[in-house]
C-alpha cells in the first residue's frame, strides 16, 4: 500500500494573516485527506499565549483539525518557538498528537530526526538562554497563570522585539550549526533529519561516518503560497499549494 506522508511548518498563523488562515483550513479539508498522516514541525501559530485563548481563527483550526483526526487521518504536532504554549487541552480538543523536540519515525524505511529546528542554531546564544528559561515548568506557570488580556499584549510586545533583534543579528548565527546537526543525528542514530526554523528551505547532502545523510528544510507559508514536502513509497516531492 503506498501510504503517503505530509510534513509542513511555520504557518505563522494569526489573525493578521487571513490569508494563510484561509489556505491552511482548504489544505486540511482537502490535500490532508488523502494522508495517512500529517507532521507539522512547529510554528503553526504565529503566538500561542495559552489552549484557553478563544482569539480568532483559534477555534477554526481546532475545529478542523479534529475533524481530519476523526476521519483516520494522524496528524503530529510540534512545538515550535512561537507556539511553545500549546498544551493537552489543544491536543485532547483536536485529536492532534503533541511530539517531543526529537522525534524518530521510520520514513520509508530510513530512520528520520524530525525537530523544530531552533534548537540546531547553537551559535544564537542569547536565543538559547531564554529557550532554557521558557521552556522550564516555573516560568510557564508564572505566565499561563496571568490574565488572558495582559497574555496577548506581552505577546504582541515579544513578537515586535523577535522582528528588532532578527534585524540586528547576522544571518549565520540565525541557521543551524552543522556541527551540532550531526550531533544529533549521531546520537538518534539517523541519516535523514527534517526541519522549519529558518526560513530557509532546501535540501543538504552530507556524510555521517561514511554514509551518505541529507537535512530537509520546510519552507514557510506566506500569503502567496505554502509548501508541502510530501513523501511516499516512491520518494519525495514539493507539492505548492
Amino acid at each position: 500500500m503506498n501510504q503517503e506522508i505530509l510534513f509542513i511548518s511555520d504557518l505563522h498563523i494569526s489573525l493578521e494573516k487571513p490569508e494563510i488562515t484561509r489556505r491552511f483550513l482548504a489544505f486540511l479539508q482537502n490535500r490532508a485527506t488523502q494522508a495517512t498522516a500529517v507532521y507539522i514541525l512547529g510554528d503553526l501559530f504565529d503566538a500561542w499565549i495559552g489552549d484557553d485563548d478563544p482569539t480568532p481563527p483559534n477555534h477554526k483550526i481546532r475545529k478542523q483539525l479534529k475533524q481530519l483526526t476523526a476521519s483516520g487521518t494522524q496528524v503530529y504536532l510540534q512545538q515550535g518557538n512561537r507556539d511553545f504554549l500549546l498544551g493537552k487541552k489543544f491536543s485532547q480538543d483536536t485529536g492532534v498528537t503533541l511530539l517531543d523536540d526529537y522525534a524518530v519515525i521510520d520514513l520509508c524505511g530510513t530512520s528520520t530526526v524530525l525537530t523544530h529546528g531552533d534548537l540546531l542554531c547553537t551559535d544564537d546564544l542569547p536565543y538559547q538562554a531564554f529557550r532554557v528559561k521558557s521552556h522550564s515548568p516555573e516560568w510557564q506557570q508564572s505566565v499561563l497563570s496571568k490574565p488572558l488580556l495582559l497574555r496577548l499584549l506581552v505577546a504582541r510586545w515579544y513578537r515586535l522585539r523577535s522582528y528588532f533583534h532578527k534585524r540586528n543579528k547576522a544571518q549565520e548565527i540565525m541557521d543551524v550549526n552543522q556541527d551540532t546537526v550531526l550531533k544529533i543525528m549521531h546520537e538518534h542514530k539517523s541519516l535523514r533529519l527534517i526541519h522549519g526554523h529558518t526560513h530557509r528551505p532546501g535540501v543538504h547532502h552530507f556524510e555521517i561516518n561514511g554514509q551518505p545523510a541529507q537535512r530537509f528544510v520546510l519552507a514557510a507559508w506566506s500569503k502567496d503560497a505554502g509548501e508541502i514536502l510530501c513523501w511516499n513509497n516512491t520518494g519525495h516531492q514539493i507539492e505548492v499549494i
